[in-house]
């Protein structure tokens, strides 16, 4: 069956858009007519993405920002409002991860997760707040399982990951009131990622997550971009403060034992 949501005149931002999950999430916010902006730390990616949403008929646009600087982030945002008029979707995603353990693992390398996932989400939602349309905005921040389940090798991905969810139901009471919904989607193993290449960079590892998943299959960017596309129309206008996990079922079995398999690449 097919689905369509018309974004047409929607202006749509996502931070950490130029690859991955979130740049698939932004091309399909542009396949649905959306305005699009994007920002990443690279030129080059910003506009390689630019010109491949434009190629999709959208009008897009982009800056380069480290989520870490506030000052950066503020500017750019400022930039698109500025272009598109107020924000319809916001969308965070920025992250980092590697695998280590607490002992294995300097204090600067954990300061630098939470400094992205963590510290990184609070600038683009404190930076964007002018900007999102009031009411009737829709903001969601790309968590991850690491966020309610515990996993070796990923304390510093837990605590920060935990923090961007607990950020996502706050904000969800705090802005409430005046028409702006905050939600967060939890992607499970997405196929073509680096994120997945970092998990499970082997043959090996790939096809245990692949069984490890209820639905037995990876998932795609699609996936993922579908849920945005869901939680930031009228069809979610009543959802928010919600914890969304999109990965065919995979945290119910605790990640398949992904915890244990990080120690093999762990920094211990």
């Amino acid at each position: 069956m097919a689905v369509s949501l018309d974004y047409t005149n929607k202006t749509v931002v996502v931070i950490g858009g130029t690859s991955g999950i979130n740049r698939g999430v932004a091309e399909e916010f542009a396949r649905q007519g959306a305005r699009v902006a994007v920002a990443s730390r690279s030129q080059d990616k910003v506009d390689d993405t630019v010109a491949s949403l434009q190629s999709l008929g959208a009008e897009a646009m982009g800056f380069v920002a480290d989520v870490r600087n506030p000052d950066a982030i503020a500017a750019g945002l400022a930039s698109v409002q500025q272009a598109y008029g107020d924000f319809d979707v916001l969308v965070s995603g920025a992250a980092g991860n590697f695998p280590a353990t607490a002992k294995g693992m300097s204090t600067n390398a954990f300061k630098t997760v939470v400094d992205i996932d963590l510290l990184g989400t609070f600038h683009v939602m404190k930076g964007a707040y002018d900007y999102l349309k009031k009411p009737g905005a829709s903001v969601i921040n790309i968590s991850a399982p690491q966020a309610f389940l515990p996993m070796m090798a990923q304390s510093h991905v837990c605590a920060a990951k935990a923090g961007v969810d607990m950020v996502t139901r706050t904000l969800a009471m705090e802005w409430g009131p005046e028409g702006i919904r905050i939600n967060s989607v939890v992607p499970g193993p997405i196929d073509k990622t680096e994120g997945m290449e970092r998990l499970a960079p082997t043959e090996e590892l790939r096809r245990l997550t692949l069984e490890s998943v209820p639905l037995k299959r990876m998932g795609e960017t699609r996936d993922i971009a579908n849920a945005c596309l869901f939680l930031g129309s009228d069809l979610a206008a009543y959802v928010s403060g919600v914890i969304l996990p999109v990965d065919g079922g995979w945290s119910q079995g605790g990640c398949g034992g992904m915890s244990h398999a990080l120690m093999g690449f762990a920094s211990v």
